[in-house]
């Protein structure tokens, strides 16, 4: 018999059966993690059933906190035996709605399990638990001089970024989460450990069978609870120096990126900005940059080679009738620089004190980008919307910053109408509903659009197979 109920009927339903389930699967929980590993309150659970999405809360109907991965199995086993949804849970830094128990159940906050292990400096690897942040790594890591440079803007776990192939500002130098995840261990639906390289194995390549790892990757824990991740170390680089560089257009700023590209340049960042979300960061962080279409740029490498690097990337700027570059080359400057690129939500919320905001992101390729900004900017306008506009320009990859009045039900329905005509614009130039935040609730439908109904079908047969009682954050991807 199966005890999951949603987590409305939760606190509504007071009933026998509901007791008679409590009573029998938390003492259950609590062996396994003990006493303070296991929470009704319904202030924790509220706190587990958000993320930083516009979704609704949805709580699970019990939150509890394993140390370990045999914790982790046996609680699964549990769940697997009374049908109870597992939903896991990292830091909630999600952007699409990942971690709401949308059918109740039982969520897994995995931040105790917060050790770095085995790092191989020879190797430029480590394994990581999955309460791990990016941050926390790269702090472990000073003193040996390599780094992790997968960066996507908020100090997420490393494991959650393997579960929904996160990538960011790095993303064009480094690659995403997607190239940089050697190996995982996985606890699938019924409590079995898997190694998706084979155990230990963290080899820089490799020919042997099915590529499992990736096919957790970007899964989003429908089809397993990710316990460690084995991850690509990077050499710390000698220099670094950073640039700010305006344009009259958005086709100029994407024509010299391309351009920068095609120039073999090895740029470590490349980030577009339209005049609507530099206006943002001037007024948030009492900064001045010209109120145009804008690049931010860093390099990476030797003092000689960022000398070339910065040599040939100011003659492309220049012959598209950019600006000249405005220097970051210390690291506090720089610091300041790339700290208001990151603090863009916050900027675009100032926008508008007392409103919220919903963050879209869309891929495409880089020949079609200054189309469908160009595009989007006027839908925008046209739809009274305020959507500041900031993207990973080197990939292809932006994002519009919806705010908006959540009590204005007709503006909450234009911007819900404008994030699926983005969407579908971008589909329909060859792109993706999603470049890094997942599909989680909101871009299910269009996952659908996008890989058509045979690719779908196949997906629900691997998540048939792998879970066949639809166990793992249900409600989610398909």
């Amino acid at each position: 018999m199966c005890l999951g109920i949603s987590s409305h009927q939760f606190s509504e339903h007071v009933g026998t059966h509901w007791r008679a389930g409590l009573e029998r699967v938390i003492p259950a929980f609590r062996s396994v993690c003990g006493e303070d590993g296991v929470s009704l309150s319904e202030a924790v659970r509220e706190q587990h059933g958000r993320d930083e999405s516009v979704h609704r809360c949805c709580p699970p109907d019990v939150v509890v906190w394993p140390r370990s991965v045999e914790e982790v199995s046996a609680l699964a086993k549990i769940c697997h035996h009374h049908c109870l949804p597992i939903i896991p849970f990292g830091t909630g830094t999600g952007l699409e709605g990942g971690v709401g128990a949308v059918e109740g159940g039982v969520c897994f906050s995995l931040r105790n399990m917060d050790r770095v292990l085995d790092v191989h400096q020879e190797d430029f690897d480590v394994t990581v638990e999955p309460g791990v942040t990016r941050k926390a790594l790269n702090s472990y890591l000073r003193d040996t001089g390599l780094w992790f440079p997968v960066d996507p803007g908020a100090d997420a776990s490393l494991c959650g970024m393997a579960a929904t192939s996160a990538s960011g500002t790095n993303a064009v130098r480094y690659g995403t989460m997607r190239e940089n995840v050697l190996n995982l261990e996985v606890v699938l639906a019924d409590g079995t450990i898997i190694h998706t390289a084979g155990r230990g194995r963290r080899t820089r390549k490799t020919s042997a069978g099915y590529n499992l790892t990736n096919l957790f990757v970007g899964s989003e824990g429908t089809l397993g609870l990710i316990t460690k991740t084995t991850l690509r170390l990077y050499g710390v680089p000698e220099a670094m120096v950073s640039a700010v560089c305006t344009f009259p257009s958005v086709q100029a700023a994407v024509d010299s990126t391309v351009q920068v590209l095609q120039a073999g340049v090895p740029i470590a960042r490349i980030e577009f900005l339209d005049d609507v979300m530099i206006d943002a960061c001037n007024r948030f962080n009492s900064l001045s940059y010209p109120v145009a279409p804008t690049l931010f740029l860093e390099f990476h490498g030797s003092e000689k080679s960022l000398e070339e690097q910065v040599t040939v990337t100011e003659e492309i700027t220049r012959d598209n009738s950019g600006s000249d570059f405005n220097w970051a080359r210390d690291a506090e400057t720089r610091g300041r620089l790339w700290k208001a690129r990151h603090d863009a939500w916050y900027a675009a919320l100032a926008l508008r004190p007392g409103c919220k905001a919903y963050s879209t992101d869309v891929c495409v390729p880089l020949s079609h980008l200054p189309q469908i900004i160009v595009e989007t900017k006027e839908d925008l306008v046209l739809n009274r919307l305020t959507g500041p506009i900031a993207g990973h320009v080197g990939d292809g990859n932006f994002h519009c910053i919806m705010v908006m009045d959540p009590n204005d039900q007709d503006e909450v329905t234009r911007v819900q109408e404008f994030t699926e005509r983005l969407a579908r614009r971008a589909l329909a130039l060859d792109g993706t509903c999603t470049g890094e935040h997942g599909v989680g609730l909101g871009k299910r439908a269009l996952l659908r659009e996008e890989m058509g109904p045979m690719a779908i079908e196949v997906m629900q047969g691997l998540k048939a197979t792998l879970d066949p009682k639809n166990l793992m954050n249900p409600g989610k991807v398909l």
